[in-house]
């Protein structure tokens, strides 16, 4: 089995060192900079558990290097998957599948949904329909990606918590090719489920990244700073069901309710969201995928999404202000 993980950052390199170290798969990597030259010279360096490890994986920092693979692993964010298509490109054959890490609506989410939105594009994460031209729906595995992992150092993966990456296929089918990828994910030790309602578990994920990022870019505050302030926690509440009411009209199903689900990042303690992240290093911020496509989806299904508006309006603002939205 030939698997390439395009965009070694953090998940990507976290996938690539757990699958590295079992040597189960015919593994590379497409990477770049001093994260590529560290690989390179020392191999992809993992601390989990409190212990290291290091794996020799094929690295190179063009794709056409590595030719067609069985699977190809997107980890990298959103907003850098339809510049990387042209990169992405030799990795594809009639065959090979896609696996999407990226957080929020899926730019293939309306491929075989069974509704009468079949086959629209999301013009938020797919503008044009690039990238599902360049890519393909029919290849796509989705995957709802939970670690909290970090680059501590070019070539230095540190995994936080958490080990799960569900599967599902877009039509909902147990297919051969997601069994195969979920076993060899299982033998690296990672959990693997295969949902056949994969759609359901990226809302449940989305619910919290559409509302509690933005709210923690605006106010520099923490996940239970956030929850815990009436204000804030009422915020993300009404955002969460204005995205409740369009998930619903999609058939999505929730399986936990919206005051559990805000109970649940509260739990997470002190911690800073991704996009909160990103503003303070000055990097782009996963608006679109995030907020924007869901703004979007409202006026697909005739929702309104005045909450969701008002923030995304605020939040964009921010991010121009900083240099980290266009």
């Amino acid at each position: 089995m030939r698997v390439t993980v395009f965009g070694a950052g953090a998940i990507g390199g976290y996938v690539a060192a757990k699958l590295g170290i079992t040597g189960a798969v015919d593994l590379s990597i497409v990477a770049r900079g001093a994260h590529l030259d560290a690989i390179r010279d020392s191999g992809l360096r993992l601390i989990e558990a409190g212990k290291e490890t290091s794996t020799q994986v094929r690295a190179a920092a063009q794709a056409e290097e590595l030719g067609v693979q069985d699977y190809v692993v997107l980890a990298l964010k959103a907003h850098s998957l339809a510049p990387a298509l042209d990169q992405i490109a030799p990795l594809l054959g009639p065959n090979t599948a896609v696996v999407t890490m990226q957080n929020g609506v899926p730019w293939w989410y309306f491929y075989k949904c069974g509704e009468t939105l079949e086959g629209t594009r999301i013009d938020a994460v797919d503008p044009g329909g690039m990238i599902w031209r360049g890519i393909g729906p029919e290849r796509v595995i989705g995957s709802v990606v939970y670690p909290a992992v970090e680059v501590e150092a070019p070539g230095l993966i540190r995994h936080v918590e958490g080990t799960r990456f569900s599967l599902g296929e877009p039509s909902g089918e147990k297919s051969d090719r997601v069994i195969r990828l979920a076993a060899e994910l299982v033998k690296a030790g990672l959990q693997s489920p295969v949902r056949d309602d994969i759609r359901s578990e990226i809302w449940v994920k989305l619910w919290g990244n559409l509302s509690f990022n933005p709210i923690s870019a605006l106010t520099g505050s923490t996940l239970a700073t956030i929850v815990g302030d009436d204000a804030t926690r009422a915020l993300a509440r009404t955002m969460m069901l204005e995205a409740r009411a369009i998930g619903e009209s999609l058939g999505v199903r929730f399986p936990v309710s919206v005051d559990r689900r805000i109970k649940g990042a509260g739990d997470v303690g002190e911690h800073k969201t991704s996009m909160l992240q990103d503003l303070e290093r000055g990097r782009p911020l996963e608006i679109d995928a995030l907020v924007t496509a869901v703004q979007e989806l409202g006026r697909l299904t005739g929702h309104s999404t005045p909450t969701i508006d008002i923030v995304l309006a605020l939040v964009r603002r921010l991010a121009r202000e900083r240099g980290c939205y266009s």
